[in-house]
């Protein structure tokens, strides 16, 4: 199959666009959306048969948002619009109902620890009916109330008995519903705590970019990220921390496209994979996310912090495992933490 294709993207009769010319035919055009988006896309399909790949939808979807960085303002935002419009996203759907499932878990736990509280004053009222029973027969006119209360007491066992056979069946109902909900988050693929994917999709991913990268012989980056060193020196509040951690999260979401996942993979370390991206172009993201960092405010008390980041790339290779290129990544991150002065490191391991 793969011969087959490479023959088939071996065309010689296609006639490519100049890029100066198409923008120019394309700024011309803003009064016709779908005249703008036609051009444009005809421009995408063109560079990947410039480049020797296959017009799949996903080379396709990834050309379509990378060559789009280079447009004017005015053609980002026409064409973003219009794929706001139409956007579905799976792992939506996915990350929805693991979200859904763990509310659900939350409510049980809940259930159950309401239950918990039941049993506990039910047991102290028998406790409490036992005292008074004892107060009571030290008055030697207290044949009937002590009748009644023995009455009372012989409904309290029996329905002590009740809530001790419900309770228990609830523990096993709550400790069912805690296996399939661990089963679950083994295979979950997203991080609640700072709404980004998980370390396991990350690497599902880049196993997978091996692959392709193999197939296809495209070029493809992965970069490390997290606070810098002296950032982490100084705030020494754990809360402000974790909060910066998270604006870190948010910002990364902020410049990533697309076609990039963006995951946490532990201990306060995100990972970008840019699929169909050069050291280079790695390098640029890197200054625009680190730019992007500079530039953002946050505030400890009175007093203005300005966040910096270490970064660390590497490119993914065909001839790698998954586990080298992370390591990789993470010795190019660590050796820009070490240093101040450096943003981010390449470690390119050809």
């Amino acid at each position: 199959m793969a011969k087959s294709l490479r023959k088939r993207r071996d065309i010689t009769n296609v006639s490519l666009e100049d890029d100066e010319s198409l923008n120019d035919t394309i700024s011309s055009s803003f009064n016709d959306p779908s005249n703008d988006v036609e051009l444009y896309s005809k421009e995408v399909l063109d560079s990947l048969l410039k480049d020797n790949l296959p017009p799949t939808p996903n080379n396709f979807s990834l050309y379509f948002d990378r060559l789009l960085e280079d447009k004017s303002d005015t053609l980002r935002k026409q064409i973003k619009a219009i794929l706001q419009l139409e956007e579905t996203n799976n792992d939506e759907a996915t990350i929805e109902l693991e979200r859904t499932l763990k509310h659900g878990f939350v409510s049980v736990k809940s259930i159950l620890s309401v239950s918990a509280g039941l049993y506990k004053n039910m047991t102290l009222m028998t406790k409490i009916l036992a005292k008074r029973k004892d107060e009571i027969s030290q008055n030697k006119d207290s044949k009937n109330v002590l009748s009644v209360i023995s009455s009372l007491e012989t409904d309290l066992g029996k329905l002590d008995e009740i809530l001790k056979k419900q309770i228990s069946n609830l523990k096993s109902l709550y400790d069912h519903t805690a296996t399939i909900v661990k089963n679950v988050e083994n295979e979950t693929i997203f991080d609640n705590k700072y709404g980004i994917y998980n370390k396991r999709y990350l690497l599902n991913k880049v196993e997978q970019e091996i692959q392709l990268i193999k197939e296809f012989k495209h070029k493809s980056t992965i970069i490390m990220i997290e606070l810098s060193n002296e950032l982490v020196k100084e705030i020494i509040n754990e809360k402000a921390l974790m909060l910066m951690t998270r604006t870190i999260a948010r910002l990364l979401m902020k410049t990533s496209r697309r076609s990039d996942t963006v995951a946490h993979y532990g201990n306060g370390v995100f990972s970008m994979l840019l699929k169909h991206t050069d050291i280079d172009s790695a390098i640029k993201a890197a200054q625009r996310l680190s730019e992007l960092v500079q530039n953002s405010n946050f505030f400890l008390a009175d007093k203005e912090i300005e966040l910096k980041v270490s970064i660390g790339i590497t490119p993914i290779l065909h001839t790698s495992t998954t586990d080298e290129i992370i390591v990789n990544a993470l010795k190019a991150m660590e050796t820009a933490y070490k240093d101040p002065t450096i943003t981010y490191i390449v470690l390119n391991d050809q």
